[in-house]
């Protein structure tokens, strides 16, 4: 699984973004793919391809404290229920 973030900051200031795109590729099949930004999650259907992308867009709340990590969670399932996850993190600036 590889993913990109478009911009690793997000700006306390106003509300802003946190979008991208994830790539997952499975000789089995991918099943689902799952983002988490903070709380909020979007689940994308692999419809059991070997290679499966996906783009993803969250919106931020303004007012969040400068130098908060937001958590990012990628996680990928294949037709066997295999799991795979990466995790990192946006940063908020003022």
């Amino acid at each position: 699984m590889s993913f990109t973030i478009d911009d690793t900051t997000v700006v306390s200031s106003r509300t802003d973004t946190v979008s991208g795109s994830v790539h997952v590729v499975d000789p089995a099949g991918i099943d689902s793919v799952w983002v988490t930004v903070g709380s909020e999650q979007q689940v994308h259907d692999g419809g059991f391809s070997r290679g499966f992308t996906a783009t993803y867009r969250f919106i931020t709340p303004s007012g969040q404290q400068a130098g908060t990590h937001i958590p990012m969670v990628f996680r990928a399932r294949d037709v066997a229920a295999f799991e795979t996850q990466k995790d990192t993190y946006v940063v908020v600036v003022p």
